[in-house]
């Protein structure tokens, strides 16, 4: 995995050798393919379970030896490895991989936190797939940017994929541990007869190329040889005394059962690992784009920020399998659930992907059409011979996805709806003005930060709180952690920094920005970063004039981009010990609130000589960080307003209120100290 905080234009990153490519394709044999490879267990068991019947010409047998060969070929091979997975978000695979390539390209997305800044990442340009600018691309753009129903419908597909996956996570550990461990039956008795989508979502943690590299030369090999080896068998053994004989261990020879009885077990245990895994990160980026509830994310690794545990989906999902296994205890009816669930994802991400073959490959719609008609013909013919098994088991996951979209569009609808309340009621400007440069209070010592998801403008709660108490901090800063649809944003592009009124108000907006796979710092890191950027926003503005100007004063979207302090080469530098330096212009300690014991670090500001105004600006901020950092956050109850009709009433005042209590809190999202958290409680009538 490749660190993406190490990246800098000084320090590129080095193309993969061939030695770390080759042993990505091996890892990759069990996270993207365990639960491929344990199919094997189970489908002609499930495919001979009810009407087909043996025959002794072996039409049956060479029939449907024929559909998995033709299967495997044109769907895992051609449409994933040789064209799905090129249709990645910079090495980010899945269904809202998918969805994030498509906001990037055509402004679809329905959450109106975008900024013309974000368009100037690196993530944003680096994948070098053109804009739709001619024909149907460009008409299709205009019609999905102007319609918003259009954009609802992308986003419904979207998460319809994103459940469906969700409830494969479920059902695919309950049919390969069960389907590999079915084998005792047969292994331990008497009498012996003697003769997945996972592929593009776990893209994330290999490469491309060493994906390709394991399906074609390793697992597709295999695969066909496993089908064909069963396929030889049972051509052979007419006589079959009940349709669990046809399974995979029958066509073992008796004295090497044990050992693959084993191995299957070992496989079918890394393949459901491989699925969780793979549920963990959708869920994740399903929570950076405000469609899931906030959860506790758990990064098991200080190296690969893709490896991650959630822990309540975890025992959700385990709850789950249990109460399917204990449901339908065959892999008849579990296959068929699981069949109907891979299917669908499928089909989503074939429509997904004809999408970006116009809007984002900037190619033919005819190769969309042709892509789309042929592939989605295939699946549509599974997808239809699975709906026929519903009520013999496809109906659960129909049932499970049907649940978490549910959740999904409860909580996406109540975001949207509370950030469009806080559009309607920030304050403007001139209201900050009107209160002169004491903002009508007592300006105390300190640093407040005031936590809002507006990217511009005075969130609400800002009035609100300045109206209820007597005196505000000396220094504030409007912070706004937000995710951009991207997988990554690099650390010098981390923070866009700006000035809110005039200089003598100290009132700052910083907003940083995330990729849906970027790991949150602590609140060690955030406190000296947020200070930092500020003040480096401070030395590279120090020549500006007063911004006396209202028309200055209300371009509140010309912000700075300002990178991490690791990023910083002059200006600011941090020291690890305690010594001080005649040289330093001004001396912040950094340190953390929930551990005294922590050594501190000093950071110096290099203020040119000649500019007297910065330089005591940045004395002000330092003073103020000295004196400490309070985070305001708002503890908001969202109602929906009246007149409102009985369905929205239920969503808002039941669903998005029993979530919002249930989700895990900003302050642990944040990582922010308790002892630092002043939360302003307000209601949304929305």
């Amino acid at each position: 995995m490749m660190d993406i905080e190490g990246w800098s234009p000084t320090n590129p990153i080095k193309k993969e050798s061939w030695r770390t490519v080759l042993t990505l394709a091996y890892q990759s044999l069990g996270v993207v393919y365990g639960d491929l490879s344990t199919s094997p267990l189970y489908v002609y068991k499930s495919t001979f379970a009810e009407d087909i019947q043996h025959s002794e010409s072996n039409e049956e047998i060479y029939g449907v030896l024929s559909l998995v060969f033709w299967t495997l070929t044109l769907i895992p091979l051609i449409k994933y490895v040789f064209i799905v997975l090129r249709a990645n978000d910079n090495g980010e695979g899945g269904t809202f991989a998918l969805y994030s390539l498509l906001c990037r390209h055509a402004r679809v997305s329905t959450l109106p936190n975008g900024q013309l800044a974000d368009e100037e990442l690196y993530e944003y340009r680096k994948d070098g797939i053109a804009q739709a600018n001619k024909g149907l691309g460009l008409i299709l753009k205009s019609m999905l940017e102007k319609h918003k129903l259009l954009q609802k419908i992308l986003l419904t597909l979207a998460l319809i994929g994103t459940c469906m996956a969700i409830g494969d996570g479920v059902l695919t550990p309950a049919i390969s541990v069960f389907s590999a461990v079915s084998g005792l039956e047969l292994v331990v008795s008497k009498h012996h007869h003697q003769c997945s989508e996972a592929m593009f979502a776990d893209l994330g943690h290999f490469s491309q190329l060493s994906v390709k590299i394991a399906f074609s030369f390793i697992v597709y090999p295999s695969l066909i040889l496993a089908y064909m080896g069963q396929a030889a068998y049972l051509s052979k053994h007419h006589v079959i005394e009940s349709y669990y004989r046809i399974g995979f261990y029958e066509s073992v020879p008796a004295n090497i059962r044990w050992p693959v009885l084993g191995i299957a077990i070992l496989a079918a245990i890394v393949g459901s690992q491989a699925v969780i895994t793979g549920t963990f990160s959708i869920i994740k980026q399903c929570s950076a784009f405000g469609c899931f509830p906030r959860v506790k994310i758990i990064h098991t690794s200080s190296k690969v920020c893709g490896q991650i545990y959630i822990p309540e989906i975890n025992w959700i999902l385990m709850l789950l399998c249990l109460a399917v296994t204990i449901g339908f205890r065959d892999t008849k009816h579990i296959s068929n659930a699981s069949g109907l669930a891979v299917i669908t994802v499928m089909l989503v991400t074939t429509c997904l992907t004809s999408l970006v073959i116009i809007l984002c490959w900037n190619r033919s719609a005819i190769l969309a059409i042709i892509f789309i008609f042929f592939f989605g013909f295939i699946e549509a013919l599974y997808f239809l011979a699975s709906l026929i098994k519903f009520f013999e088991g496809a109906w659960v996951p129909v049932a499970l996805s049907s649940i978490f979209l549910i959740i999904m569009y409860t909580w996406h609808y109540g975001t949207l709806k509370k950030y469009e309340f806080d559009l309607q009621n920030k304050v403007s400007i001139n209201w900050l003005l009107s209160l002169g440069s004491k903002l009508g209070i007592v300006r105390v010592r300190g640093i407040g930060l005031i936590h809002t998801e507006l990217v511009s403008g005075i969130p609400a709660i800002f009035s609100h709180f300045v109206t209820n108490l007597p005196a505000f901090h000396e220094v504030l800063v409007l912070f706004c952690i937000k995710y951009v649809p991207v997988p990554h944003v690099r650390p010098e592009e981390r923070y866009l920094v700006g000035r809110v009124g005039p200089k003598e108000y100290r009132v700052y907006r910083c907003i940083a920005r995330y990729g849906y796979r970027d790991v949150l710092m602590d609140n060690v890191e955030l406190e000296k970063d947020l200070v930092c950027s500020i003040a480096k926003f401070i030395q590279s503005h120090y020549g500006d004039c007063n911004n006396s100007s209202d028309e200055n004063l209300e371009n509140e979207e010309k912000m700075d981009v300002i990178g991490t302090t690791s990023t910083h080469a002059k200006g600011i530098e941090i020291w690890q010990d305690d010594k001080e330096s005649s040289e330093v212009s001004s001396i912040m300690e950094s340190r953390d609130m929930r551990s005294p014991e922590v050594s501190t670090k000093r950071v110096r500001f290099l203020v040119p000589e000649s500019d007297k105004n910065s330089r005591i600006e940045l004395e002000e901020l330092v003073e103020a960080r000295e004196a400490g950092m309070t985070f305001m956050l708002g503890h908001c109850y969202v109602k929906a307003k009246s007149g409102s009709s009985l369905i929205k009433r239920m969503v808002i005042d039941v669903g998005y209120d029993f979530l919002r209590r249930n989700s895990t809190s900003a302050t642990y999202e944040l990582n922010i100290p308790r002892a630092s958290t002043l939360e302003v409680g307000m209601i949304y009538h929305v």
